[in-house]
């Protein structure tokens, strides 16, 4: 246990210094949660070379009890990891779940309270069953819905995709965005998937075959959005003395952190109340205030110049167009034009989702932002195989979002010496 005067000195520098993965897939059954936590936990600790011992603390990222069929799963997985003894602290804040989670365990550490935390994010979201009607997503739908208002909007039929089409119809009636610009993403994320071998949903597909998939809520079609998934995904933090005196190959530094959650009630959200600096519904501003706090906290002034890749959250297509202007990687009402222009290809100036992002590689959402910004360290450490883009400056971006209309949003920037 550390001393007050210990704990009292500046804020420490947090290293990224192992990563694990299970493959995410639709369905697990030989599996419980638990165990699809303990395989990512094992593999990220024989990653950064440390033992159970060595763990101090662990930020679990879980999403939705009814998903696991159980209230505090968390005290389950920390029992099964054998950390019985050790700090452990649950985050559920909707598809941003695993970014909120990285950002706790990076407090963990740079606070002095931990040297070593493990990050661990899971979901088993097809545990989630009618039994009576022998079907899956129907009740995977309505479980996520109950993250809606339960008073007003639920009774009103409110599902994570209509939530999210509010956001991309402004963006479309402001902008002049199209539907086939969103497709786009989706092409380049499912095949970006084929070049990941944890990949739920890699695809060739064209943008005719985005546009002719079934409407689920407009603007989205079934080729717009991301498919829930199964699987867990680990992160080994470490504070820098501990990585000096581990001797540790390869870490990859924590270089900025920036959160901001916006009104639940989408249509709150004015232009002239206290953040209306952002403007309205179509430029998602708790997007924009979280990468401007990254920004500040890494002293990156231009992103676009310094930033070699990113990881963006595209649980629908239309939400990563909007993610390019909020990160500063285009002008606002630009991001259409950025994909037509090829900037985010896996051989353009700054590509996004090398991973195939939710789209390809699947939306386990616990563990989704876990996977990103893991995915943007190995990027960063030449170690993403087949799906390895170019890496100049040593800088990356990884991008979590959820609640009733994208009401989280962390941004974490992270880089090598």
């Amino acid at each position: 246990m550390k001393s007050y005067k210990q704990l009292k000195s500046e804020r420490k520098r947090v290293a990224v210094v192992g990563t694990g993965q299970t493959k995410f897939e639709a369905r697990t059954p030989q599996k419980t949660y638990y165990e699809l936590a303990l395989e990512a936990a094992m593999k990220a600790m024989n990653d950064a070379g440390v033992t159970p011992e060595n763990i101090e603390s662990v930020v679990y990222g879980i999403y939705n009890d009814l998903f696991e069929r159980q209230i505090m799963p968390d005290t389950y997985v920390h029992d099964y990891l054998g950390m019985y003894g050790k700090a452990g602290i649950r985050i559920t804040t909707g598809g941003a779940t695993g970014g909120y989670a990285f950002r706790s365990g990076y407090s963990e550490v740079a606070s002095g309270l931990s040297d070593v935390t493990m990050v661990i994010g899971v979901e088993k979201a097809q545990d989630c069953y009618d039994w009576a009607q022998g079907k899956t997503t129907p009740e995977v739908i309505k479980s996520i819905a109950y993250s809606a208002d339960m008073t007003w909007e639920f009774p009103l039929g409110t599902s994570a995709a209509s939530s999210y089409a509010i956001l991309a119809s402004a963006h479309m009636d402001k902008y002049g965005t199209t539907e086939e610009e969103a497709a786009m993403v989706s092409v380049k994320n499912h095949g970006n998937a084929m070049n990941n071998p944890f990949a739920q949903s890699p695809m060739k597909i064209t943008v005719d075959d985005v546009l002719q998939s079934r409407m689920i809520s407009y603007p989205f079609k079934m080729l717009d959005c991301s498919l829930y998934t199964e699987g867990a995904y680990a992160l080994i933090l470490m504070s820098e003395e501990k990585t000096r005196e581990m001797e540790v190959n390869n870490p990859v530094w924590v270089m900025g952190i920036g959160s901001s959650n916006d009104k639940s009630f989408t249509g709150s959200r004015t232009v002239n109340d206290r953040m209306g600096r952002y403007g309205d519904i179509a430029d998602l501003r708790n997007h924009y205030e979280s990468a401007a706090q990254a920004y500040r906290m890494s002293g990156i002034q231009d992103p676009r110049k310094v930033i070699d890749l990113a990881e963006l959250h595209d649980a629908f297509s239309f939400t990563e167009i909007q993610a390019y202007e909020a990160m500063g990687f285009c002008e606002r009402g630009k991001g259409g034009k950025f994909i037509r222009d090829g900037v985010p290809m896996m051989d353009g100036d700054l590509p996004v989702s090398p991973s195939g992002g939710l789209l390809g590689a699947g939306h386990a959402v616990g563990a989704t932002g876990v996977m990103q910004i893991g995915e943007v360290v190995n990027q960063l450490r030449n170690n993403a195989g087949k799906r390895q883009v170019e890496i100049r400056n040593g800088i990356g971006l990884a991008h979590s979002i959820g609640g009733p209309g994208s009401s989280y949003c962390s941004v974490s920037v992270l880089g090598v010496d």
